[in-house]
């Protein structure tokens, strides 16, 4: 039996990176999974990587608008049955520092991650609440700790959702849902590989542990606070960074 066995989860952004490595480790520890992301194609693509239509289903969902976030939880409910877990992963970067940065590179990140993320535990709790139970786990960022240059929009965003996790955990708590967060650090991903050899040295040499997390290091962290493990946690933020920014 693993951790999730009979659970039923949505993952936003789950088509790559560390959103399809939390479906992953969601499938092999039981649960079914939707995988929720903007990129229809490729979220039909990580459910053929999940192991096809008996443990997944892929639904196109634009997290900013209230009606596709409903609309992944009915998927889910249709495929598998009522929804135990809910993480809200899907991001976008809009990087610039704020003398270049627009009003709307501001605000696209802002929606996306942000009002997403309170979007995804509005309606995943309000579900939950009436089943008596539930998991939600928000996708914040050591950004949203300390800031990071060129990244007043992401690093607003970022700390946003430890706010929203630590207040949407204090209204639901008495009906046994839980609102708890992550915040990664500099993880290994197609994204950050592309970065020029200097940013990446200068990362790591503020990284006790001396090197990236790998995606599933995140994920596993993902399943911890998903399962019963972690059934008297709520409303914290645990950090998945190597011991950057202590």
């Amino acid at each position: 039996m693993g951790l999730l066995e009979g659970r039923v989860a949505v993952v936003t952004g789950a088509a790559q990176g560390i959103g399809l490595a939390i479906a992953q480790a969601f499938v092999r520890e039981g649960a079914t999974v939707v995988v929720a992301d903007l990129n229809r194609l490729g979220a039909a693509a990580a459910v053929e990587k999940l192991g096809g239509a008996e443990v997944a289903c892929a639904v196109g969902c634009d997290v900013r608008a209230a009606a596709d976030v409903e609309a992944a939880l009915d998927a889910a409910e249709d495929a598998f049955g009522p929804v135990d877990i809910m993480v809200n992963n899907a991001g976008m970067t809009r990087d610039a520092t704020m003398r270049r940065m627009t009003e709307q590179d501001f605000d696209d990140v802002v929606a996306v991650h942000l009002r997403g993320c309170w979007l995804g535990t509005r309606a995943a709790a309000a579900r939950m609440r009436e089943r008596g139970g539930g998991s939600i786990v928000n996708v914040s960022s050591i950004s949203g700790k300390v800031g990071m240059v060129g990244q007043t929009n992401y690093s607003a965003a970022k700390a946003g959702i430890v706010g929203l996790t630590k207040a949407a955990s204090k209204e639901v708590a008495f009906r046994n849902v839980r609102v708890n967060a992550i915040q990664p650090g500099y993880i290994r991903t197609a994204m950050t590989d592309a970065m020029p050899e200097h940013v990446k040295e200068a990362k790591i040499a503020e990284i006790p542990m001396g090197r990236p997390g790998e995606v599933d290091e995140v994920a596993s962290v993902v399943v911890f606070l998903a399962s019963d493990l972690s059934s008297y946690m709520t409303g914290t933020v645990l950090e998945v960074s190597g011991g950057r920014h202590i």
